[in-house]
């Protein structure tokens, strides 16, 4: 039955949401003017035929239905101040609709198909918010003049330009662009948010230059010969790189092409123990040159040498443009078996390619075949997005880097493809002048010796420098522009982070070479080779290096004393002989650094538990006074950092757990096409900082919260892959207990869904698995999201007598399976 909720003044509040409807109910009709506010999503209409009788509705929410046109009727609801309209198939909106909506102040009709806006939207004088994300347009002109606006999303649209007059607006507080292909403003400068973008058109009216850059990744397993094509291309000469010489962590190198097109090479190393930082150097505006040394490599070998790059490319980057470039060709027997190769590769990537295409397009039949498809609108939506991504992968190219004339090819060939605007809209960007002056000031800086040869500078002095050669920038706006040289690759300069804003890196490649004096292939080679000088340096013994490298092997927990000294090693190493610098970037026995900060940040490792007696005179166990840390900000000297990347077992997360069991609270979260690399250790990271009680394996770990186990396992092996929560069973006594654990689980999947967000090529389905012995049922959860978003009620209201039955006709407690009562519409 449909909810009535009766209001002061005869309103009605009408709640039809999840009804299967196909058409309006005539008893909502019957209300008439009554109605105030009516509820329709997660429905099956089509249209919405006599809506215009609720002429009063102050509130018409129709998110998740398969509306493809836009209701006209709506504009006869002149009273309307809230409308949903997201997640339906809307495709264009008539022109006449909104002048008519004079009190409308919120519009949702994000995730349509919209190509374009009408031409009148501006005329809808009070609205305030503009949710247009997730749809396929290409110009916003028509918003311009919406006075009152002050929230707009766009994201995930089609747009290259941005009318400066719709940001004049001083009402506009809140702005999202992600993910359009923008060269005027480029993405950026969006990225820094509403304020940049006003800033960047101010300067932009002074004076303005067109700039072609393309920023080039070189990615592929280890030895393949990155390195070589990278510094031959650069050269434009074939550039020998010895064995000892390869890449470790990541090498940055720039140049021009003969068109005036600005290359940046990123050649990330190959070696496993580097993929864990490689997330936070990969952007998705870039051009892929992906090898593969020909000469090692076997069909049995495509999924380490290729299919795992392709996947991961995919996931992280799913519009971009992938070059297969062949290498080691001298070292192959004959033309034939570089040929066949060749062959080999592409066949196998294209099959790839084909296979994801069938699979979302089978997932998404599935669901739409669902016998209420409103229910799981949220899926469907996310996998016609990615059903839009289409990856593009360049046919191989097979070289030999050791002639000049294959080195050639490849340039030649490189340029060709770059100057296509359809394959990389975002390449060609306009700027202002003074962005140029302040890059080149800064260039310059570095290399008269000004800018120490390191590259880092205080933002402080940087600032004052750069506002002494350029007048007419303020530090507001010089801040925009390092912004905007950061984003592109240029410096690297962390401005949303706290204290490490302090430090600006001119050389994006020294900050690089710290991260790899801790994070390497070769760590404990390297902690062997510590010469008794440095230890003596922090008070440390031999014996005490033997424990550390007896600990990382066995723990991956690396001393804060041993990062000290080898990042201390490498900066020296650079030249760095400033003595408060290098105790700003390592740390001293006071204070941790500002690398391990930055570790810490970008989820690549965390300070491991320290065991140390109770002191009962510490503010926490004081009676009558409420609990707070003893310091926030503790630091351990003599502790370490732990880098669950290094982990090689999960012995002691399996003791403290103990044994499965059917009752416990069970939930799975499948990925499609699979896991990313280093996300269940990155998610790991961010749960501990909630529960800091905890126990960490290479596939599983283990949180507890007063009497509460909460178990994280990974299962990226073949098959289908999944990561699945848990909740002891013992537990879980009472019904208080199990809205506890639901409230354990709701952290992780809140955390899992944010760091989600980092592969926009990632589709994930919730399951609980049937708690009966041997039955392989499972529930599927519709819209898991609407349960993690913040503006849900955080109260779950369920009744313990309310129970579920699977497909093989076993009935259980639907609380122990939901973390909500109601189970309509549960596809079992």
């Amino acid at each position: 039955m449909p909810h009535f909720k009766g209001c002061s003044n005869r309103k009605l509040e009408v709640n039809f949401a999840g009804k299967r409807l196909k058409s309006l109910p005539s008893d909502l009709l019957q209300k008439g003017q009554d109605v105030d506010k009516a509820d329709l999503q997660k429905n099956r209409l089509i249209e919405v035929i006599g809506i215009s009788r609720l002429s009063n509705l102050t509130e018409l929410n129709l998110c998740r239905n398969e509306l493809v046109e836009f209701p006209k009727e709506i504009s006869e609801l002149q009273q309307l101040v809230r409308l949903y309209l997201n997640q339906n198939k809307i495709k264009s909106i008539p022109e006449n609709i909104f002048p008519l909506l004079k009190n409308l102040e919120f519009l949702k009709i994000s995730t349509n198909k919209l190509s374009q806006i009408p031409s009148d939207m501006n005329k809808c004088e009070k609205l305030n918010f503009l949710n247009l994300s997730n749809n396929c347009l290409r110009d916003v002109q028509p918003l311009v003049g919406l006075s009152h606006l002050r929230e707009l999303y766009m994201e995930n649209n089609r747009l290259t330009e941005l009318p400066q007059a719709l940001f004049q607006s001083e009402s506009l507080e809140k702005l999202k662009l992600n993910n359009n292909p923008l060269r005027k403003p480029p993405e950026a400068i969006c990225l820094g948010g509403l304020k940049d973008i006003q800033s960047y058109f101010e300067m932009l009216e002074t004076s303005s230059f067109t700039i072609r850059t393309i920023k080039t990744m070189f990615l592929g397993s280890s030895m393949a010969g990155k390195s070589t094509v990278c510094r031959s291309l650069s050269c434009g000469h074939p550039v020998e790189v010895a064995e000892d010489d390869r890449t470790d962590g990541i090498e940055i190198q720039q140049f021009c092409n003969e068109d005036g097109v600005r290359f940046l090479f990123w050649d990330f190393a190959g070696q496993e123990e580097y993929y864990f930082t490689h997330h936070v150097f990969i952007t998705a505006q870039a051009f892929v040159i992906l090898a593969v040394d020909l000469s090692r490599y076997k069909p049995e070998s495509f999924r380490e040498k290729v299919g795992f790059w392709i996947n991961n490319i995919q996931l992280k980057v799913p519009n971009a443009v992938v070059l297969l470039l062949g290498t080691h060709v001298d070292c192959c027997s004959d033309e034939k078996a570089v040929q066949d190769k060749k062959s080999d590769i592409e066949e196998r990537v294209n099959q790839m390619l084909l296979d994801r295409k069938d699979s979302l397009e089978q997932q998404r039949k599935n669901l739409e075949d669902f016998n209420n498809p409103s229910l799981v609108s949220e899926q469907i939506s996310a996998i016609e997005r990615l059903e839009e991504y289409k990856l593009q992968v360049l046919d191989l190219i097979a070289i030999d880097c050791t002639k000049p004339e294959d080195i050639k090819r490849l340039q030649h060939y490189i340029n060709k493809v770059i100057v296509d605007t359809d394959t990389f809209p975002f390449m060609e960007q306009t700027l202002p002048q003074c962005y140029r002056d302040v890059e080149n000031d800064i260039q310059a800086d570095l290399e008269n010796g000004k800018i120490p040869q390191h590259g880092i500078v205080a933002h402080g002095d940087i600032l004052d420098h750069l506002n002494a050669c350029h007048k007419e920038l303020d530090h507001a706006k010089l801040r925009v522009v390092l912004q905007y040289l950061h984003r592109s690759g240029i410096i690297i300069w962390y401005r949303d982070i706290t204290d490490s804003n302090k430090m600006v890196f001119v050389k994006p490649s020294f900050l690089i070479s710290l991260f790899k004096a801790i994070v390497r292939h070769d760590l404990v080679s390297m902690l062997k080779e510590i010469p008794s000088r440095d230890l003596k340096r922090e008070n440390s013994l031999e014996k005490h290096r033997d424990a550390w490298i007896k600990d990382f092997e066995n723990k991956a927990t690396l001393s804060n004393v041993a990062i000290r000294i080898l990042v201390h090693a490498e900066l020296k190493r650079s030249g760095v002989d400033d003595d408060e610098l290098i105790e700003e970037i390592v740390g001293t026995k006071r204070k941790a650094g500002q690398l391990i900060k930055l570790l810490e940040h970008f989820d690549v490792c965390l300070p491991a538990k320290q065991g140390a007696r109770l002191n009962p005179a510490a503010p926490e166990f004081c009676p009558d006074k409420k609990w707070e840390p003893s310091s926030p900000e503790v630091y351990e000297p003599n502790g370490s950092c732990l880098f669950p990347s290094f982990l090689k077992s999960d012995k002691d997360v399996k003791d403290m757990w103990g044994q499965d069991n059917l009752e416990d609270i069970t939930v799975q979260v499948y990925f499609l096409p699979e896991i990313p690399h280093g996300f269940f250790h990155r998610l790991v990271i961010r749960i501990c900082s909630i529960y800091s009680t905890n126990w960490i394996g290479k596939e599983q770990c283990l949180f507890t919260c007063g009497n509460r186990r909460l178990l994280l396992r990974e299962r990226a092996g073949t098959g289908d892959q999944f990561i699945e929560i848990r909740v002891k069973h013992t537990d879980i006594s009472t019904s208080g207990n199990i809205q506890k654990a639901w409230d354990m689980i709701k952290v992780a999947m809140i955390r899992l869904a944010q760091l989600t967000q980092q592969w926009r090529g990632l589709c994930q389905y919730v399951y609980s698995p049937c708690k009966h012995i041997g039955c392989d049922a499972h529930f599927e959860w519709s819209d898991w999201q609407d349960w993690i978003d913040p503006n849900a009620c955080e109260k779950f209201n369920m009744d313990p007598e309310d129970k579920i039955t699977c497909s093989r006709g076993h009935i259980r407690r639907t609380e122990c399976l939901f973390p909500v009562r109601s189970c309509a519409g549960l596809k079992i």
